[in-house]
């Protein structure tokens, strides 16, 4: 019977979109488990039970799939942080709980690999910046900007506030992180971005 294989009333299109997902999940675990040099193309078919010709067919190659994957991690990130940001609560809150999401997002395997990634190719830095920073900044910026509008913080810039908070809520953390020592424990990282935000609060009081 035609489409026996497929699970039944299932459309083409989702089998389509759940194998590729399937493939990018085998990719994030490779990249974070084995570097990006070591990852192959080869080794993320097996993980996710695809051909090698698949893989290529769709991406074009190893940086091919690498953008993809930060595409895909980075719209998760902004729909994460937006429905941060819209939550309907005290701004100190929400300022706080996007700082514990930043340093987890940072500390994480994940986002180590792919930084470690970037450090040794200007091609895979510029995709992490794109969907990254220069993708979370203005989300960041915006919401600042409404908390001046309302007379809850003074943010005549909203750039420049986003920077230092940014700053004040990372600290050198991730570098160390990068460097091989261990992440902070999640209560660390929550004290951390309490502290941060508090005094981001303490330079911007209305």
């Amino acid at each position: 019977m035609a489409g026996a294989t497929r699970r039944r009333g299932r459309p083409p299109a989702a089998d389509a979109r759940a194998h590729r997902n399937r493939v990018l999940g085998a990719a994030r675990d490779c990249l974070a488990e084995h570097g990006y040099e070591r990852t192959t193309m080869l080794a993320i078919a097996h993980r996710s039970g695809s051909s090698k010709e698949t893989l290529y067919r769709w991406f074009g190659d190893k940086a091919g799939l690498f953008r993809a994957l930060v595409e895909d991690e980075g719209a998760r990130t902004v729909q994460s942080l937006r429905r941060h940001l819209r939550a309907d609560d005290e701004p100190l809150r929400v300022l706080t709980d996007f700082g514990v999401s930043l340093l987890k997002l940072l500390t994480g395997d994940w986002s180590l690999a792919a930084n470690r990634a970037a450090m040794s190719s200007p091609e895979l830095a510029g995709i992490v910046l794109a969907n990254g920073r220069h993708a979370v900044g203005p989300e960041v910026e915006a919401y600042l900007a409404e908390l001046d509008a309302r007379g809850v913080l003074i943010v005549s810039n909203p750039g420049e506030a986003f920077t230092l908070l940014y700053g004040l809520i990372v600290r050198d953390t991730q570098i160390r992180a990068l460097l091989g020592e261990r992440s902070p424990t999640p209560h660390a990282l929550r004290r951390q971005a309490e502290h941060g935000v508090r005094v981001f609060y303490s330079l911007h009081a209305a």
